[in-house]
């Protein structure tokens, strides 16, 4: 019986130099182990961690010569395939690299894009993320026709009137025109899906926040979805919006997003900048953290720092401390604090999120009204509007047309319907006249 041959990991090795000139003035912990996980989650098997100092990068070759000796030497041991650098390499850095390694080189950049690559689900995040990949190619095609001839003068040595590299560079940016036309079709769309939403008066809510905090699962105990969830970077690249559970929060959509990383390559964000352009549009913002990370510090400020730069650090913020069952307190729920806007909870273990539903409706509908109003006879296009809002509960209607609704609405609205002549509130314990 023929079998499909299982496709074996790259054997790497894996470099980080610590370059004291280009340190910035807040480090991660653990930005070592970080990059280990980037690498496990491309597919490759790490066969030697090599790590260094120097002060500042060798402009043709990034590394110093003993530091490229050393490699050189495990690359002999090791029989490795692939060098990955947890740095941006400039084209001829890379080209340098492999010149005397001998192997494929690659850096931060093009790892973080093979990991997109690999999980991008959707005709529109495949798109994105093939868009980022052309970008970062395109400064990088003359070390793939190195090979290949160049034009010549004299007779029969003259070239083609466009070389291989000339052919590609222009391939390759029609096939960039033709993605972005594609993409900009899309988000048309997206911008049409946004007017009808806000034209239903209903709440967006998107969860953001680092990579691998907890955001998928906190958006499917929400809205009780089932994307997929896993313990790995970039588990989630397409954008996922869907519609709340809660009937106290009923109006609301919450969206997942991609989760954000340090030093997140410049093409990825341009590509992505349309889906996440679609954040400017929420009404709240849940920065969901991974609490139990001895890194949080350093990676709330990494996503705030994004946020600025995608211009929606004004929009309202509840900061979510995710996976606080792993802190080890004993009631960690107790440390929420609903009027400060930061939330503890555990969305693995389904723990805190009434304190959240609460911090929610507070943000955006200040606090929620149950309870009983009246409405005139005359007031029909009135109850019409309450029912496709999806906030009365029960109802009756006395001898004389008056209508009685249980309703379950946001005060901020419920301000507005107040001002209706005929519309009223009334006690919760009432006698319905027949």
């Amino acid at each position: 019986m023929f079998e499909i041959p299982v496709s074996t990991p790259q054997k790497a090795i894996i470099v980080q130099i610590e370059v004291t000139s280009l340190q910035k003035d807040q480090l991660a912990i653990n930005a070592f182990a970080e990059f280990k996980e980037l690498c496990k989650s491309s597919g490759v098997r790490i066969l030697d961690e090599i790590s260094g100092k120097q002060a500042t990068p060798i402009a043709s070759n990034f590394l110093k010569k003993g530091k490229i000796e050393e490699i050189k030497r495990s690359l002999e041991e090791t029989c490795a395939e692939i060098v990955i650098f947890n740095h941006a390499l400039s084209p001829s850095q890379e080209r340098n690299l492999e010149n005397a390694f001998k192997v494929r080189v690659v850096d931060r950049t093009g790892l973080i894009l093979d990991i997109f690559a690999s999980r991008a689900s959707t005709h529109i995040g495949k798109l994105q993320v093939e868009l980022a990949q052309l970008t970062h190619l395109s400064t990088r095609l003359i070390r793939a026709w190195t090979h290949l001839e160049r034009q010549k003068g004299g007779i029969g040595l003259r070239g083609p009137g466009e070389t291989q590299l000339e052919t590609d560079k222009r391939l390759i940016n029609n096939r960039i025109k033709t993605i972005k036309a594609r993409l900009a079709k899309s988000h048309k769309q997206k911008r049409i899906n946004q007017y009808s939403r806000t034209k239903s008066r209903n709440k967006l809510v998107a969860l953001v926040g680092y990579t691998n905090a907890g955001k998928t699962t906190l958006f499917n105990r929400l809205t009780d979805n089932e994307q997929y969830a896993a313990d790995k970077l970039f588990a989630t690249l397409d954008s996922v919006t869907r519609k709340n559970i809660d009937p106290e929060l009923s109006s609301i959509l919450f969206s997942d997003t991609v989760g954000f990383i340090s030093d997140l390559p410049t093409q990825l964000i341009e590509s992505f900048k349309g889906t996440l352009d679609e954040l400017k549009s929420a009404d709240l913002l849940l920065h969901v953290v991974d609490i139990s990370d001895p890194d949080y510090r350093f990676k709330i400020t990494q996503v705030n720092l994004l946020l600025e730069e995608l211009e929606i650090s004004n929009i309202p913020q509840i900061r979510i401390n995710n996976k606080s069952d792993l802190k080890n307190y004993k009631n960690f729920q107790s440390k929420s604090d609903i009027a400060l806007g930061e939330i503890w909870i555990s969305a693995e273990k389904n723990l805190g999120l009434e304190e959240l539903r609460e911090a929610i409706s507070n943000s955006l509908f200040e606090g929620i009204y149950k309870g009983w109003v009246t409405l005139d006879a005359t007031l029909g296009n009135i109850r019409s509007k309450l029912y496709s809002m999806g906030c009365i509960l029960e109802e009756k209607i006395n001898n004389k047309g008056l209508m009685y609704l249980n309703i379950n609405i946001g005060n901020d609205e419920l301000h507005r319907f107040l001002n209706i002549n005929g519309f009223n509130l009334i006690d919760d314990n009432i006698d319905f006249i027949k």
